[in-house]
């Protein structure tokens, strides 16, 4: 896996492999919630590379903003796949450590620009 060099990115893409890495299994029935955890990971990476080249400062905040409601998102779609017993708690907490990651560097990258 190729490391970047931009550490939110890293984050992100180490999630998106998780992703596709620990939920192989999930039942016929709930693809639609795999899906959607799925597209809205790559949506999350696609916001990060955008606020990286934004230059309207305004513009970056409203993306990364944008990050944070989508993570929101990610974790309630993950927290239904454990609660319906489709991932386990460890493979809830790994992805729960990660996200809380990107979090945690939207939310300084957001503080940076403000100051």
């Amino acid at each position: 896996m190729k490391v970047e060099k931009f550490k939110i990115i890293q984050f992100i893409r180490e999630l998106i492999i998780m992703i596709d890495k620990y939920m192989d299994n999930f039942p016929k029935k709930d693809i639609e919630l795999k899906n959607r955890i799925r597209m809205n990971s790559y949506d999350i990476l696609e916001l990060s590379y955008e606020a990286n080249v934004a230059t309207d400062i305004e513009y970056k905040k409203k993306l990364l903003l944008k990050m944070l409601a989508k993570i929101k998102i990610v974790d309630f779609l993950l927290n239904l796949s454990y609660d319906k017993h489709i991932i386990t708690e460890k493979k809830y907490y790994k992805f729960g450590n990660k996200m809380d990651d990107i979090v945690k560097y939207t939310t300084g990258w957001i503080k940076q620009l403000q100051s």
